[in-house]
């Protein structure tokens, strides 16, 4: 057993000083009722009946009750309440900093996406634009201009010396000589993605006849594209006077290059040039070959366009022309003209 001691000293009017080994208090009161405050702010209230030894005892903190008496401890309680709202708003102000970067990051992702939309819109409408431009402007390009007489001299590149064997045979008029040049050096080559079964004759020397099979089902599109004013891609289908408009142009332009790569090879001074399609024949409700547009030009003729300018249908009216065509339906079969 431990050792420990008390001892009280009375101050009078019921004040007593007690030492202990735990330290001193100061006790107060009268018999049945005292109260004790050591020096860790620690009270202690006895109550008791006298001479029975039946007594209640209750320990309290003398800063919990100044708190409680001051409202300091509703401070805390405050305090810590306080803390946890602000905790609470913290995550809170995070959850909606997410919420807004979130939906900030999805509105760059849809704005980007609608700028590369637009971006492939217009891609789209450049290339059918320039599709159509390309199908009306087969006439401005042309093979270069060969001068037999310096073939006839010698006087050429290296890629054209097989030239010269054909130079006497050209120049004297030789018709057999103007299609063996033509089938050797083929000059409708690169028009074959606008024609096909390029065919070629003649009987008198300074005339060449050609026919061609017009391509407008495979050249000519049937839908057009554009932009609306929003930005969006309007795809729709060409109206006939639309689609027709172009296949115009687009067998003007052809026939028009025909006869200036003709010029250019050959020293003609005419060339007859029939484009053909494959239709109906509504006489007899078959698909036969027929002569579209059949065209007479002229060296002096030609070398008078400028065919940056042109318009390749008004240019071809201005020639003799047999053509029947109709804005809404397109060409009718007309008759050769011969040379």
């Amino acid at each position: 057993m431990g050792l420990n001691f008390r001892k009280s000293i009375s101050l009078g009017k019921g004040l007593k000083l007690n030492l202990s080994k735990s330290g001193p208090s100061v006790s107060f009161g009268k018999s049945g009722l005292r109260q004790s405050v050591n020096l860790k702010g620690q009270t202690r209230t006895t109550v008791g009946i006298p001479g029975t030894g039946v007594y209640y005892t209750k320990t309290s903190n003398v800063k919990n009750i100044a708190g409680m008496l001051t409202g300091n401890k509703n401070k805390d309680k405050n305090a810590k309440d306080s803390g946890k709202k602000d905790a609470a708003s913290a995550r809170a102000s995070k959850k909606d900093e997410a919420a807004i970067a979130a939906k900030a990051q999805a509105k760059q992702e849809a704005e980007a996406a609608k700028a590369a939309e637009l971006e492939q819109a217009k891609a789209t409408v450049a290339q059918y634009e320039e599709l159509i431009d390309t199908i009306k402007s087969v006439h401005k390009a042309s093979d270069g201009k060969v001068d037999w007489e310096k073939v006839k001299a010698g006087n050429v590149p290296a890629d054209m010396t097989g030239l010269v064997s054909f130079a006497d045979r050209i120049l004297d008029g030789d018709t057999s000589a103007y299609l063996e040049v033509i089938g050797a050096f083929n000059p409708f080559e690169d028009l074959t993605e606008f024609g096909s079964n390029f065919l070629v004759g003649t009987d008198e020397p300074g005339i060449l006849e050609v026919e061609f099979q017009v391509k407008s089902d495979e050249v000519v599109p049937t839908v057009g594209y554009s932009l609306t004013s929003t930005g969006k891609l309007s795809e729709k289908e060409l109206g006939k006077a639309a689609y027709y408009d172009i296949v115009q142009d687009y067998v003007a332009s052809t026939i028009l290059r025909v006869a200036r790569d003709s010029f250019a090879l050959l020293p003609i001074h005419t060339v007859l040039i029939h484009a053909c399609d494959t239709v109906i024949n509504t006489a007899t409700g078959h698909e036969e070959e027929m002569t579209l547009v059949s065209a007479k030009i002229t060296r002096s003729q030609l070398e008078s366009i400028n065919f940056e300018l042109v318009d390749p249908s008004d240019c071809l009216s201005s020639f003799e022309c047999n053509c029947n065509f109709k804005k809404t339906a397109g060409y009718s079969p007309v008759d050769r003209i011969l040379p």
